[in-house]
């Protein structure tokens, strides 16, 4: 069996392990991205954040997504039954970037994976990790390729991006029941032949089901003129919805109104596919030698595109407290990566619950057109500046959220 040594291995090529690759790249240490899956392949999580573009010129990759031509994103739209609000993230109150990109993950992700490679990663496909085992000097991984190929990589320090696969998770026993639900998405591509002049395809469209607010459906348009579209709810609601997940997803999509409307000519390019239980959570973020990125570390829900964002600020910050930790500095992984990454999580997860209970939904619905001061910090939130310590409703979102639904008013 072969045996390498490097500075760092990063599970999985998605966007935290591309991140925290390209960053750490690009400061000259050695690091090796292993990726169980052929790129490009399909995920969703398409519509990203504005806080998003930062983080990814921070990792020096952002040119490499403004050259995909993604579609330009610069809000959302909600629609509840006759309701609708459109905010508009140059409406937000925190510094920063205003737009975004509604993006095809497959390009996005084998972009992000290509920029990394560029400044110096070493990023293999087909490699599955087997066995992490602590050493004195870092942790050695066991490797085998989709070939039967078996090595073994020495590293200083080890990064879980594996998403969903939830590699370390899994091999150290680090699964905890989240506290959310079980819910179900099923979603699919179409070709959208959205003709309506009043439909703006730069905000994605989040609907409510007009009878069951726990139901809602997202219309994220994409360049080419495709669409993702997806509903998501209580898995027992939605499975009572159809025999299978193509049924369910446009029997239910039939009842969801204006999206119903614009999709009237959409052509399906893709087969549904589904996400059930997707919610998830760990004991912890970090342990001797190791942290866990993005989906690998926890998944609240898609209703506000917060997880390619979080997935980036963990990159970054894993980034950031490795490069001290390098160059000898005394790293605290609790105060430097765990604590701050979960303000932000945190702060998302208060405006999930809500969301499905009904509050944030009425607030965002009665909002006024024009942008008050509340709007601002709220729509803030939205685009990804969930970390932002001057806004209230970032850093005690449960408490100001509630006074303004009691309050029944945006002012």
């Amino acid at each position: 069996m072969s045996e390498q040594t490097t500075d760092v291995v990063i599970i999985g090529a998605g966007p935290s392990g591309s991140v925290a690759a390209a960053y750490l790249a690009a400061r000259g240490y050695a690091v090796e991205v292993v990726e169980r899956a052929h790129f490009p392949r399909f995920s969703i999580g398409e519509s990203l954040l504005p806080q998003s573009m930062s983080l990814l010129e921070e990792a020096g990759l952002l040119q490499h997504v403004i050259e995909g031509k993604f579609q330009f994103k610069d809000g959302a739209a909600f629609r509840r039954g006759d309701q609708e609000q459109s905010l508009d993230f140059n409406d937000k109150s925190a510094s920063g970037w205003s737009t975004t990109f509604q993006v095809k993950r497959d390009l996005f992700d084998q972009i992000l994976a290509e920029g990394a490679a560029a400044k110096g990663a070493r990023v293999t496909f087909g490699d599955e990790v087997t066995r992490f085992v602590h050493t004195d000097n870092g942790a050695r991984l066991h490797i085998r390729n989709e070939n039967g190929t078996e090595r073994e990589i020495a590293a200083k320090f080890v990064l879980d991006a594996s998403g969903f696969g939830r590699v370390l998770a899994r091999l150290l026993s680090l699964d905890k029941p989240s506290d959310f639900p079980a819910r179900k998405a099923v979603f699919c591509h179409v070709r959208d032949n959205i003709s309506d002049p009043t439909f703006d395809r730069n905000k994605i469209l989040i609907s409510v089901h007009p009878q069951k607010h726990a139901i809602w459906y997202w219309l994220i348009p994409l360049a080419d003129g495709l669409s993702s579209i997806g509903v998501v709810g209580p898995q027992a609601e939605l499975e009572a919805a159809g025999s299978n997940p193509q049924s369910q997803l446009f029997g239910l999509v039939a009842q969801s109104g204006r999206m119903h409307d614009v999709l009237g000519n959409a052509e399906q390019v893709r087969p549904a596919g589904t996400l059930v239980g997707y919610a998830c959570n760990v004991d912890r973020l970090y342990g001797p030698n190791y942290a866990l990125l993005g989906n690998a570390a926890e998944f609240l829900d898609p209703v506000f595109s917060s997880g390619v964002t979080i997935a980036l600020k963990s990159a970054i910050l894993a980034g950031r407290a490795l490069d001290r930790q390098f160059k000898g500095e005394i790293v605290d992984w609790e105060a430097d990566f765990e604590a701050p990454l979960k303000l932000g999580v945190n702060a998302f997860r208060a405006y999930v619950e809500s969301w499905y209970d009904g509050s944030l939904q009425d607030i965002i619905f009665a909002q006024p057109r024009r942008a008050t001061e509340v709007k601002r910090k709220i729509i803030s939130v939205l685009a990804g500046y969930a970390w932002d310590a001057s806004n209230p409703f970032a850093t005690d979102p449960r408490r100001h959220l509630a006074q303004v639904r009691q309050l029944g008013r945006v002012a």
